[in-house]
This record gives C-alpha cells, structure tokens and sequence, in this order.
C-alpha cells in the first residue's frame, strides 16, 4: 500500500506525527577491536530505515537472513508515511549522518535520488551476485543514474504496481456486457479509446447510480503511465504542456466525466472506499497491491463479483527500491544484504506473503508467482496477468518533481472536470497554472 500512501497525501490527509530514529548500528561500549566491524561483539548490527509496513520485516525476510549469516543481526526502524520520511531521508544523506545502513526510498523520489544523491550511495550493480539481467529494464533504469552522474545503479528495486482492469462482474452482466475475463480484456485490448467506448455500452444498460469507472482521475493516471514519455524529457526538461501524451490522457478522462461515465470520486477518500462495498462503479485502474485493498473494503459480499483483466496497455502505478549510504558504518555487509532482499526468490517470497509484486522478472517464472491465483477474485491467474503487464511497461522518464505534477493534474485539474462540470479546457488552465506557481515556473 506503500503507492496508496502518497496519493492520501494528495487527498488532504493530515500527515502522521513521526520523528526519524537515527537507525545506525550501535557499536559495543568496549569499542571496536582493530579490523572488526563487529566491534569484538561477534555480530554486526545493519539498520534498515523505511517508510510504512515495508514488508521485508512482516515476511520474515530478516530472519531468515539471520539464520543463514549469524555474525549478522538487523534492526529496522520505520517511519508512517513517506512524506515525513522522504525529507529527513534527504537531510541525512546531507549531512552524512543519522543514516540507516538501508534505507527504503519510493518510486516517485528516486529521481531526485539518482540525479542528486548517488554520489553518496553504493553502486548496487556492482555487488556479488547482482545481475542486472535478472530485473525488469524500466526498473533497473530508474535506479540508476545518469551518464552524466556517473552512471552507478544506486537503487534495488523491491517491487512494483503493474496494472490491470478490476472490474465487477454482476455489473458487467447486468449491462450486457461479457464477464469472462479474456473477453472482457478484448473489449478493450490495446487502445484506451476502447476502454471508453465499453464505458458507453455500460452506460447504455446499466442502472441508475452504477457507474462504469470510479472517478476520471484515476484513468487519466492510468492512461499517462503507459506511455514512453510523461512529464519530463530525456534531457530533464519539464515538458507535460507539449507532450500531446499528457494532453490527450486529461482529455479523454474528461471525456469519461462528461459523457456520465464517472463516480466522480476522489481516490483514498471514504467516500471511494465505501463505493467498493455498495457497487457505485463497475471498473477501476488497480495496480497488484489494490487487490488486497478492494478484497478489504468490498469485503465478504465482493467475493466472486470482483475479477481482473489486462488493462488496455501496460502501465505501472508504485514501486520502492532499496539504497545503501556510503557513510554507513558497515556498507559493505549492508550491500550484501540489500543485494539478498532483492534477489528474485526473496521478491517472489514477498510476493507470496504480502502481495507486493516482484521487480525482478526472473521471479515470474517461480511458482510462488507463476502459479498465484486470487480466489477473491474467482480464481485470477494474478501471477499470469500481472507478469505480462509488467513486462509491458515502457522505460519512462521519471523527473524530480512527477508526483507534484501529477498531484495537481489530478487534484486541480480533473477533480473540477469530474466533480464541478468544468470544461476539459478549464480544468487544464487550472492545473497548469497550479503546477508552474509549484515548480515556480
């Protein structure tokens, strides 16, 4: 849910109270004996800092480490929400102290990372036993810097959010629509025009207060992130007003809010969560993690009426890594166990444990995730539907400032088109004019 947490922010959530623990490892009150980095005390203590119920500590992933290497203990000390995290994590690395050993970093701030802060992090891909063939290339691009920057691979992805189509069948049924999941997926399988055109033969047939999507917003995100280029060029200029991309994502989300085919609901809202249970809307853009999420808040009655498809196109919605400071006291032992927690067979273990889709695609063939079906949603060969997607999702620019862009894209633009009526035009205006006061443009 660690995707889920940023997008709270956005919907106006008063922020956690939260301090930073420092997290380095404690050296024994004797002192460190010459040459050891135990400090004589036979084990060595790695900290790990992250934002939220992470999910390497919950899958038993640190004791198992600690099984195998018993000179190693680890300590993980977590903060609520990344927001509070994310800039104490950047005051740190500043002033190269109060660091963990390991720290969590999220899919939106690892530019800002890669572009400011790698020459103060391991060059991960140059660790024993990393193979770099072993991940997703769009992964793997996002944690790494930049030529320019020299080029190091800092961050380890952990895992990711390939979306799909989570859609409900009784609805589907009762518009006349199929409810098989192949065919679903074909109604709309390579084009999100098409994605829109169902939405009409939903409406067409389908009853008073029975929406065919949850809020415009949501599929403007989705349709943004399936394609090569968003907001950000490969130079790292901001180019979201020219990109047609960008454009015609907002302009056919508006079309689902003018057209009736909204909830107009806000995501991570009450409002939203209550829509899962009482069936206000029939699809919905839902990355891997979201189906525990929907299973939580449709709850008992949903189970067999929910099921996924393939999204139009492939596209991905979260995603962490795992970085390791260079003033850290023990970087060496800490690049060995951040190398272990995001190899593929522990990916697929946390996969297996807290649904956190796995980054590396050689885990797709295990059959922790090859074989994984969801029985909430009828049986889903989740493992099948999300590999492919993830496999699909194009290597795109991430820039420093995306989640600012995105949030007033979303929140400014597309919530006054879907909630308050407003043109496709006005809603636009607004959100650019928010995005440039934001990036003081």
């Amino acid at each position: 849910m660690r995707a889920r947490r940023n997008l709270v922010t956005a919907a106006g959530v008063a922020a956690a109270t939260a301090l930073l623990l420092a997290g380095c490892a404690q050296d024994p009150e004797e002192g460190p004996k010459a040459g050891s980095p135990t400090g004589g005390s036979g084990r060595t203590t790695l900290t790990v800092g992250v934002f939220g119920a992470f999910g390497l500590k919950e899958a038993g992933l640190y004791d198992e480490y600690m099984a195998q290497n018993p000179g190693i203990r680890i300590e993980q000390t977590s903060i609520e929400r990344n927001e509070n995290y994310y800039p104490q994590l950047l005051t740190h690395l500043g002033s190269g102290s109060g660091l963990a050993d390991i720290q969590a970093v999220e899919v939106n701030n690892i530019a800002e990372i890669t572009a400011t802060q790698a020459d103060k992090l391991v060059d991960l891909g140059k660790v024993a036993g990393v193979d770099k063939a072993a991940y997703l290339p769009w992964k793997w691009a996002q944690g790494t810097a930049s030529a320019s920057k020299g080029g190091a691979t800092v961050g380890l992805g952990t895992d990711i959010g390939p979306q799909g189509i989570c859609y409900r069948k009784d609805l589907f049924a009762a518009a006349g629509l199929p409810t098989d999941r192949a065919a679903v997926g074909a109604l709309w399988d390579g084009d999100w025009n098409k994605y829109l055109e169902a939405g009409r033969a939903y409406k067409a047939k389908a009853g008073e207060g029975k929406a065919f999507v949850d809020s415009a917003s949501g599929v403007m995100a989705a349709v943004t992130a399936s394609g090569a280029q968003r907001f950000y060029d490969e130079r790292g200029e901001v180019v979201y007003k020219t990109n047609p991309a960008v454009r015609g994502a907002f302009d056919l989300a508006a079309s689902f809010a003018s057209e009736g085919l909204s909830a107009k609901l806000q995501q991570f809202t009450p409002t939203w969560d209550q829509g899962f249970s009482n069936g206000t809307f029939a699809t919905i853009s839902c990355p891997a993690w979201m189906l525990g999420y929907i299973q939580d808040k449709a709850g008992p009655a949903g189970k067999d009426k929910w099921d996924v498809a393939p999204a139009p196109k492939p596209s991905n919605w979260g995603g962490s890594f795992l970085v390791v400071p260079k003033a850290g006291k023990h970087a060496e032992e800490a690049a060995k166990l951040a190398a272990w927690l995001t190899a593929p067979a522990q990916q697929a273990r946390l996969f297996e444990k807290r649904g956190s889709f796995p980054s590396a695609s050689a885990a797709y063939g295990l059959p922790a995730v090859a074989g994984a079906q969801h029985a909430y949603f009828g049986g889903a060969p989740i493992g099948e539907i999300f590999a492919r997607a993830a496999e699909g999702v194009p290597v795109t620019v991430i820039g420093p400032k995306d989640l600012v862009i995105a949030q007033n894209l979303a929140d400014i633009g597309m919530l006054q088109v879907d909630q308050k009526g407003r043109s496709a035009q006005e809603g636009w205006d607004a959100a650019v004019k928010a995005i440039d006061n934001a990036l003081d443009r």
